[in-house]
């Protein structure tokens, strides 16, 4: 069956939320029931396994309203998933109307829904009275009746926009969202000496296996693994299923579900070819979706498996961005970044889609970031900002970690810059203020934070002994960071008193970070401060924040380039998680030849091992199955992670070179670097359009069809452009004004 309006979800955005009618919700309520529905998902071994952070759920009675003023009579149609209420100008009509004739004039019009299982949600048709985000919802109305009988006016209630995505259609409920899926077959089937088949489907993949062809009775034993090591290690492969066969049904043993052998493929495809491909009798598709590449599958003698196939299952995203150049490896290593990306995103950016298939706000911000390089998929974005920060009261960090609750303070003027969208930052800005003050209640005597009982000090997994004791001057930089976050957010919204309040928490807390952290010998910040004294140790982490948020003078950030960063005696970082900040750090330096030879071994050093989508940790020095192991067990490792495809990001932001510098990208920047390539060639997605640009010794062209801004090179003699005058700004460095969408060609380069 296909649907349009899951096709074009990666689409949508506010503006097409209030152009025609669409189902609408409470803010956040939607997010966070769908994010419960994926979150809980994640099985070991056959086991459930439940997020181990406060879970939060819907708003069970939720009010929509809106103001109305009719030139002529209109009827409306209305659907509600929930019980439902409607007033007219206070005056509550006869049972659930699905139809109400509106009268001309002014009114106000209330619809008020009750659901235990799913948010509240309508949906409202009608000539020129539609649901979308105009309407204004509220969890409470606070109304109260006098002793005469008269309710009262609306008091005290505070009321939000309400919250929609794609759901356009009256049957397009937002309770019965999936993803896609289309079928796929493995690339090899081979029998095992131990008995058993053992199927390769190609690549890394995830979704829906299905057995063909059934029949007999007895066990079907599954093994699923991101290599064949682990597929066939039948007592230590991470996941795996068990069904019990009889004649016309199956049972999911873990589930214990029994259901009937169907004679078509079940569940939604994006395209006829799934519906038209052969079909058979006596097949069965597994509930619960999996990551793997391989299945090995043994059986009681009493099983027949005719064959073995899989729905792939996937959220439809429109590659917007592009990158080719002259190196082939580095070309497979942008393509295999993007594949990665696009199996972690989901209904929610995601971490690995192996083990945790949970939304984690360390993972998420990486993921944002690289999206806007790739897809610009903003109501992901939006969706996965609301599940992490939840509900108040605030309990806990983000995900129980320190450092991960400061990425999703970023992370929300980061989506405001890329995408200029006030609306969301307006929504979300009350959930911010109260997640702060949680914060500010756990500091210390320093106006610091220091993990407290409950607090789970993340930083990163390493090979070696990270301390988190003390003050760290890790999560001091990400806390200042927040804080200023936290002041531009208030200015946006219109908040003055905590603009200033939040503005001198920030300078406050800058002022103390040299003081307390920086080692003049060592030419670094140090890793911590206990009890007011400087520990020996100097870790990467705060120096390359320190760099790229611009925290330390020119000076010093070209110390730490050599004493920190350059410096292999310094503990060496071996996850894609935080090597995205190092070489983000050293291409802020200017230093992109250097990292493109990082990117190479690192990243290519992948690809040689044989990887099809990109690793929770890659450490060069380890062989063989070493490369699978994590966590102290053989396959605890995730070998398709979100935060694996980096290289999206930093080609796009800086070998490319373009950023946004207003919100929207009504202004930008764009400052290509070879970075030791012979040329290359590739397109940045903005809001509504895009940015072209190619490049090579001698050649640049740029081609940006929204906003307007400066492209930015570097070369010894003055270059000679076809539209506009290049402008000298510093030594060997040149400046064009881009203000049209017609291609500049900036000719004459020297090295």
């Amino acid at each position: 069956m296909k649907n349009k309006w899951i096709i074009t979800l990666a689409a949508m955005s506010l503006a097409a939320c209030t152009s025609a009618q669409t189902w609408i919700w409470y803010p956040g309520d939607y997010e966070i029931w769908l994010g419960n529905q994926m979150n809980n998902r994640r099985t070991e071994r056959g086991a459930f396994f439940p997020p181990f952070w406060k879970t939060d759920s819907h708003y069970v009675v939720v009010e929509f309203s809106k103001q109305l003023n009719l030139s002529e009579p209109e009827e409306i149609f209305i659907a509600a998933e929930g019980k439902y209420n409607v007033k007219l100008d206070g005056k509550l009509q006869f049972g659930m109307p699905e139809t109400l004739l509106l009268p001309a004039g002014r009114h106000n019009l209330n619809i008020k829904v009750w659901n235990q299982s799913t948010p509240p949600a309508i949906y409202v048709k009608g000539k020129t009275v539609n649901s979308d985000a105009t309407w204004r919802v509220t969890y409470e109305d606070k109304e109260w009746i006098d002793e005469s009988g008269k309710a009262s006016d609306t008091s005290a209630t505070i009321y939000m926009d309400a919250g929609c995505w794609n759901f356009d259609g009256a049957t397009e409920r937002p309770s019965q969202f999936q993803l896609m899926r289309t079928p796929h077959q493995p690339t090899s089937r081979t029998a095992q000496p131990e008995g058993g088949i053992l199927y390769d489907f190609g690549k890394e993949t995830f979704g829906y296996l299905t057995l063909k062809n059934l029949s007999g009775k007895g066990i079907i034993d599954i093994y699923y693994g991101e290599s064949p090591e682990e597929a066939k290690d039948k007592v230590y492969c991470e996941t795996l299923d068990k069904l019990q066969l009889e004649p016309g049904q199956v049972t999911d043993l873990a589930i214990r579900r029994t259901s009937p052998l169907s004679s078509s493929e079940n569940g939604r495809t994006s395209s006829s070819s799934f519906s038209s491909s052969s079909s058979s009798e006596n097949e069965y598709t597994l509930e619960n979706s999996k990551a793997f590449r391989y299945v090995y599958i043994t059986h009681e003698p009493g099983v027949q498996i005719g064959e073995v196939a899989m729905q792939y299952e996937y959220l439809p995203e429109e590659y917007r961005g592009n990158f080719r150049c002259n190196d082939e490896e580095l070309n497979r290593i942008w393509e295999v970044g993007a594949y990665t990306m696009h199996l972690t995103t989901r209904e929610f950016f995601i971490d690995g889609i192996k083990r945790d298939r949970w939304v984690w706000s360390g993972d998420a911000i990486q993921s944002y970031l690289m999206n806007y390089y790739l897809f610009f998929d903003s109501e992901s974005v939006k969706r996965t900002i609301w599940l992490l920060r939840g509900k108040d009261p605030v309990t806990s960090h983000s995900n129980t970690i320190m450092d991960y609750t400061f990425y999703w303070f970023l992370s929300v003027y980061d989506y405001y810059l890329y995408s200029g969208d006030r609306q969301f930052v307006n929504q979300l800005y009350p959930r911010m203020q109260t997640m702060m003050d949680y914060v500010l209640g756990r500091t210390n005597r320093n106006g610091m934070v220091e993990g407290m009982s409950g607090d789970w000090v993340f930083v990163d997994w390493a090979d070696g002994y990270l301390d988190k004791k003390g003050e760290l001057s890790f999560e001091q930089v990400l806390f200042c960071r927040s804080l200023e976050t936290m002041a531009l957010c208030a200015g946006l919204v219109g908040d003055r008193t905590n603009q200033q309040k939040y503005e001198k928490l920030a300078a406050a807390l800058k002022a103390k970070l040299e003081t307390t952290f920086w080692n003049a010998s060592k030419q670094a910040l140090v890793h911590n401060s206990i009890n007011g004294v400087q520990s020996d140790a100097v870790t990467r982490y705060a120096n390359m924040f320190s760099v790229f948020f611009n925290y330390l003078s020119p000076e010093k950030q070209q110390a730490i380039k050599h004493s920190v960063l350059l410096n292999d005696s310094i503990l060496k970082i071996t996850t894609p998680y935080m090597r995205f900040y190092e070489l983000e750090a050293l291409c802020a330096l200017g230093e992109q030849e250097t990292v493109m030879q990082e990117m190479k071994a690192y990243w290519g050093g992948m690809l040689k091992e044989g990887a099809t989508s990109f690793w929770e940790k890659y450490n060069p020095e380890e062989s063989g199955t070493q490369h699978l192991s994590m966590y102290g067990r053989p396959y605890g490792k995730s070998l398709c992670h979100a935060w694996g495809a980096s290289p999206i990001y930093l080609i796009g932001k800086y070998y490319l070179g373009v950023k946004p510098v207003k919100e929207g990208y009504k202004e930008f920047s764009i400052t290509p670097v070879l970075g030791g390539l012979k040329w290359m060639e590739g397109s940045v997605p903005t809001p509504n359009g895009n940015i072209h640009i190619y490049m090579d010794r001698r050649t640049v062209k740029v081609r940006a069809t929204e906003g307007k801004g400066y492209l930015t090179i570097k070369s010894r003699r003055q270059p000679k452009a076809n539209i506009g005058t290049v402008e000298k700004i510093d030594e060997n460095t040149w400046r064009l004004r881009i203000d049209t969408p017609e291609e500049r060609i900036v000719t004459g380069l020297k090295d």
